[in-house]
């Protein structure tokens, strides 16, 4: 199982993925995920992408297809993987296709989880992450269910941030929706439910 998970910021591809995982066993890889910790290190990559981050920009294409075709060369990626958070771009998927190429291992389909836009900014501005576990919940939890430690607004979680993030996103992420249709490997799947009806959902496109 290779794929590509696609969908706007907040869609719930990381959910998604994470129950694919939890039933699967396929290597996750979330270059938010990748990028997030190189910043949290304090690494010369991390410190180059906070700035992007931070405004809601998109991370350089070498940077990221560099983290990525490392990653996929791992022994674990061998029996499949689910890439999320990249590509982002037609430039990038054509990248990844020559990298996946290279590697004689082609995706088997790329899965949007389709969401409203301004379900997204409600779901994302109400987003709250714990300092301690990165455990993520939602402005009711006063605290983290799980560990008891602070909760916080990450800042790609404000509005107008949000905002711009989805505007770039319908900008440089909407035509690889057109891309993937035309390789005929695309399947659009609506996230607008119980993350379970659309796990439902995913497994069946997918023949799982």
């Amino acid at each position: 199982m290779n794929i590509v998970l696609l969908g706007a910021p907040g869609a719930g591809k990381g959910t998604q993925a994470a129950l694919l995982v939890e039933k699967y066993g396929t290597p996750h890889i979330s270059t938010g995920d990748m990028l997030r910790a190189a910043v949290k290190e304090g690494t010369e990559l991390g410190r180059k992408a906070k700035t992007y981050m931070d405004a809601g920009e998109l991370v350089p294409d070498d940077v990221i297809i560099g983290l990525v075709t490392e990653r996929l060369q791992n022994p674990d990626t061998e029996k499949g993987f689910i890439l999320d958070g990249f590509p982002r771009t037609s430039a990038q998927a054509v990248a990844l296709d020559a990298e996946l190429s290279k590697l004689e291992r082609p995706l088997d389909a790329a899965l949007l989880i389709d969401v409203d836009a301004e379900v997204i900014v409600k779901r994302l501005t109400s987003r709250r992450m714990c300092k301690e576990c990165g455990y993520i919940g939602s402005v009711a939890d006063a605290s983290c269910p799980k560990c008891g430690g602070e909760m916080y607004q990450r800042d790609d979680d404000n509005e107008a941030t949000v905002r711009n993030r989805l505007d770039v996103y319908q900008k440089s992420t909407s035509p690889l929706i057109d891309y993937y249709r035309g390789c005929e490997l695309l399947v659009a799947i609506d996230g607008d439910r119980d993350p379970q009806v659309v796990f439902a959902d995913v497994e069946k496109a997918l023949n799982l």
